[in-house]
């Protein structure tokens, strides 16, 4: 039986797959969530085991990674799925716990600060997975403003974080080549009928169904099996924003990664 970790998996697209991955009865699902009674909900639902934590603060991820750690002895899985939405029309920067842009707290470093302490016991599955859910919407981050303090731009920021975590997902590729742990990105699908996309002013597009589908294929799909370090768009293998392809801008959004995460 396979453990798998699903962050953001009290509502939307989390909820789904924990649902879908639940009705076989070939896993053991944790589940993490803010929201208690949502999760709560979604546990008595899959039989998962229910992980209250929010992401804005990194001690809390920390937390839960700790958690993990100590009532398992490996991880087959890691679907970094948790994250902050958008309004198209939105101009209100808010901060996480610990002082950063919400999105790039919530949506880039809470994975990025999760994987590396779920490391252990991903090395300890015979070949674990580490699935970050991304979006086709992709921007660079400004590395004279990497806060976002000017001109901020809900829809904006969210593309910033997502580019940032599919860049993240190939360095982690290649930092693991040959250690059997895969990472891969994935847009699931776009505007899916969620309470995220509810909240962001734009029509519904795709099913859930459809964002589902291309999670679970990267989750346990025997075709994939040894890929690492690509990003998918729904079912099918993509190409990136450029700088995901860059030296340069990896180097520098590495180096950021490192100064924000400093002292966590």
């Amino acid at each position: 039986m396979s453990t798998i970790l699903i962050t953001g998996a009290s509502d939307g697209l989390g909820r789904a797959l924990a649902e879908d991955l639940a009705a076989g009865g070939r896993h053991q699902l944790l589940l993490h969530g803010r929201d208690a009674d949502r999760l709560a909900q979604v546990a008595q639902a899959t039989g998962g085991v229910p992980l209250r934590a929010d992401l804005s603060s990194l001690a809390e991820v920390k937390r839960l990674a700790a958690r993990v750690t100590q009532a398992y002895d490996r991880l087959d899985v890691l679907v970094n799925n948790a994250g902050v939405g958008f309004h198209v029309d939105g101009t209100e920067r808010r901060l996480s716990r610990d002082g950063y842009e919400l999105r790039l707290a919530v949506n880039y470093l809470a994975p990025v600060l999760l994987t590396r302490e779920l490391l252990p016991l991903l090395h300890r599955a015979p070949a674990a997975r580490v699935v970050n859910v991304a979006s086709v919407g992709q921007q660079p981050i400004d590395f004279d403003d990497p806060q976002f303090e000017h001109d901020f731009h809900e829809p904006v920021a969210y593309s910033r974080a997502k580019l940032a975590l599919i860049c993240h997902t190939m360095d982690l590729a290649d930092e693991l080549a040959r250690t059997g742990v895969t990472a891969n990105s994935v847009h699931p699908a776009s505007y899916m009928p969620t309470s995220m996309s509810a909240r962001s002013g734009m029509d519904f597009v795709d099913t859930l169904e459809k964002g589902v589908s291309a999670v679970r294929r990267l989750v346990d799909g025997a075709e994939v099996a040894g890929v690492t370090g690509r990003y998918f768009d729904s079912g099918q293998e993509a190409r990136a924003a450029a700088e995901a392809y860059e030296p340069d801008y990896r180097q520098r959004l590495r180096a950021l990664t490192r100064d924000l995460l400093a002292g966590f």
